[in-house]
């Protein structure tokens, strides 16, 4: 508590087992189960490391999120000219789309 202070954080601890007290969380893990593991069947920790890993690298850079104004949360600039080429992410559950 006295590490997250010294940065600045205000702790908001939750109840156990109330996940309606914390959306932001809930809504991240949702959206893993839906887009990433209800389609991909893990074949260990190492292997589920590596999807996690992958989902993560999609997530923050490729992915569109609307309350972003449809951009990633690491911007990216717009490419206005050039060929479309399309390159798979998780073994093309999803795809990541730019101008060549």
């Amino acid at each position: 508590t006295r590490r997250l202070r010294a940065m600045g954080i205000r702790d908001k601890p939750t109840a156990p087992a109330s996940p309606w007290q914390n959306g932001f969380a809930e809504r991240l893990i949702g959206s893993i189960r839906r887009e990433c593991l209800d389609h991909v069947i893990a074949l260990g920790e190492a292997h589920l490391r590596r999807v996690l890993q992958s989902y993560a690298d999609y997530y923050n850079n490729v992915r569109t999120h609307r309350s972003l104004n449809k951009d990633a949360p690491i911007s990216r600039p717009v490419q206005r000219t050039g060929a479309i080429s399309s390159r798979p992410i998780l073994g093309g559950l999803h795809h990541h789309y730019a101008r060549a």
